[in-house]
């Protein structure tokens, strides 16, 4: 966990040109550098999440595997997956719009030609509010429709476990 904490100590308008720099040296170039840092951006929250979840069992729980002889694998499987799920679904949606903001970043460096981040360079230099904030507008949009997907599928999914909220 710690680990996870220092990796996000580094501004990601620091570290996206370095990556976007660094990968087209190498001749990775595209959607690529651009998805590594919505993942960059994703992972934390899905991580800390995962791990609250993964830890939110009850000590009575816990005991009664230990009491049936369940092994940590059977602990992990029947017990601590399941109660995880609601926390991971929560936390994709705060990693889902972390990644959005993470793809339009990645477009700044690179002098995109099309995409959020464009239009959003491109209406900056040439003081074109309104494209501004069309792209702005259009990112909300585009986050909360993403976000209400998620949470279509975590109904689904808890319905199946049988936890329907």
């Amino acid at each position: 966990m710690p680990w996870i904490i220092s990796s996000q100590t580094i501004p990601i308008l620091a570290i996206a040109p370095m990556i976007i720099v660094v990968l087209n040296a190498v001749g990775i170039s595209g959607l690529l550098p651009k998805a590594m840092i919505s993942t960059y951006l994703s992972f934390f929250p899905v991580a800390v999440g995962m791990v609250k979840g993964l830890r939110s069992p009850e000590i009575i729980h816990m005991d009664l595997m230990h009491t049936y002889s369940a092994s940590r694998f059977q602990a992990f499987w029947k017990l601590r997956l399941p109660y995880a799920v609601p926390f991971l679904f929560t936390s994709m949606k705060i990693g889902m719009a972390a990644s959005l903001v993470g793809a339009i970043v990645g477009e700044l460096p690179t002098g995109a030609v099309a995409g959020l981040g464009a239009r959003l360079l491109a209406g900056s230099y040439y003081g074109q509010t309104i494209q501004i904030w069309s792209a702005l507008i259009v990112a909300a949009f585009l986050a909360g429709s993403l976000v209400a997907l998620i949470g279509i599928l975590e109904k689904i999914a808890l319905k199946r476990m049988g936890m329907a909220r």
